[in-house]
């Protein structure tokens, strides 16, 4: 079993050393190479997201990232991979950067990111996918 990301406050010291080296993780040849791609660079912010976005705050868009992540990518093995992450606007934003970044199911990610499918997520993979998709609906805001 994975140890999934920490859904409070407090983290461990090995959260915060996993943390603090995706941080250091220069994320522009990743959205360089997004922004080739026709469909991952066809996906924006509508203003319904937007609002979502503002009425919600940047904190709360983040830990739902997180959640979104631990229940739905992290796991080794996920039924409707693939399928588990909506399109739509105006449902939850971080929804459409998954998609925008790669990282809406275990194929894409490791496409577009390298980790491998079959295994669960480990700690710090969960964190770089919520920096990537909380960097790109911030570059999109």
């Amino acid at each position: 079993m994975c140890k999934q990301l920490s859904l409070f406050p407090e983290e461990d010291e090995e959260e915060r050393a996993d943390k603090k080296e995706v941080d250091g993780i220069d994320l522009n040849p990743l959205f360089d190479r997004l922004a080739q791609s026709k469909f991952r660079s066809s996906f924006y912010l509508n203003a319904k997201d937007k609002e979502y976005i503002r009425q919600k705050g940047w904190e709360k868009i983040e830990k739902g990232t997180r959640e979104t992540i631990a229940k739905r990518l992290a796991p080794a093995v996920i039924p409707n991979d693939g399928k588990q992450t909506p399109m739509r606007h105006g449902i939850f934003p971080p929804f459409i950067a998954q998609h925008a970044t790669g990282c809406c199911c275990r194929n894409c990610l490791q496409k577009w990111h390298g980790i491998p499918k079959g295994r669960p997520l480990t700690l710090k993979e969960q964190f770089y996918i919520t920096r990537v998709i909380m960097e790109w609906l911030h570059r999109n805001y």
